[in-house]
């Protein structure tokens, strides 16, 4: 069984993560924000699912620095903190678009600073970074300032991939598709902060942005849920180091990422081939 910290665990994939994996057996400590304040229900109700909560806020060096302290060695982070907003793309403030990178990117920076220097001393681990479809999927327009930051990640994982597979360390992309519900990404959505220039986009887009929720959802097939999200990342554990994929889809809705992906990860296999630096490749481009 391994140790495992996950990040923003208070709601969505990282809380579902967070009590699978505990419920598999695993020592699971959830990073949590405010854990003693606002987020103090969903903190007693790990609690009550095997989960040991941490306060944790990846926005802050020192905090999450405190954070993995107090934990100890972790075997396995699972990268999962983020935020979504939405709205024509000219309508955010270019800091908004900074505070967005800032969390759903060098969040991931400041912890994987934390954990990998005894990670590489003790020769093994696990990154688990948790992606979205859109990355390479068909995803709809009003959600851009989101997208490109979770491409950003994505291309940060791919090259920490290769950097850190000497050391012993393991990665894997969990790329999930858009969930109606299940993890609050929608309702807890972020906006604009220039709303005249959103309402400017109201008379040419107005009705299209309205129905864009039910078109999405017409395509989630019935019966599944975020649980098998959660359930993806105890498969991906709970396999022996080194046989873990590089990438894995989890998209009812196939959106056609996981078709783009493959395609995307076999050229950049063919690539490190190609300037002699196969060593570096995991054992599985994508499943």
């Amino acid at each position: 069984m391994a140790a495992v910290l996950i990040t923003g665990a208070s709601s969505g994939f990282g809380n579902l993560s967070a009590r699978a994996l505990a419920r598999a057996g695993h020592t699971v400590h959830a990073g949590v924000r405010e854990s003693t304040g606002r987020n103090a229900p969903a903190v007693a109700e790990l609690h009550e699912h095997g989960v040991h909560a941490v306060e944790m806020d990846v926005l802050d060096q020192a905090s999450v620095d405190a954070a993995v302290a107090a934990v100890g060695p972790v075997d396995v982070v699972v990268h999962n903190a983020g935020h979504m907003v939405l709205g024509p793309a000219e309508a955010f403030t270019p800091e908004q678009l900074a505070q967005l990178y800032d969390v759903n990117v060098l969040s991931t920076q400041r912890v994987n600073r934390a954990v990998l220097p005894a990670m590489r001393e003790r020769g093994s681990g696990l990154l688990v970074w948790v992606g979205s479809s859109s990355t390479r999927g068909g995803h709809p327009p009003f959600l851009a300032p989101y997208f490109a930051a979770k491409a950003g990640m994505d291309a940060l994982a791919e090259s920490y991939a290769a950097e850190v597979a000497k050391f012993g360390i393991d990665t894997t992309i969990v790329v999930p598709g858009a969930y109606p519900s299940g993890t609050n990404h929608f309702a807890h959505a972020g906006h604009p902060a220039d709303t005249g220039r959103e309402a400017a986009y109201d008379g040419a887009y107005g009705a299209l942005r309205q129905e864009m929720p039910a078109r999405l959802d017409g395509l989630f097939p019935e019966g599944r849920t975020a649980d098998e999200v959660a359930e993806e990342i105890v498969r991906v554990v709970g396999l022996p180091a080194g046989k873990r994929p590089f990438r894995v889809h989890v998209d009812p809705s196939r959106d056609g990422s996981e078709v783009v992906s493959a395609v995307y990860d076999r050229i950049r296999a063919e690539f490190y081939r190609r300037i002699g630096i196969a060593e570096l490749l995991p054992a599985s481009a994508s499943l």
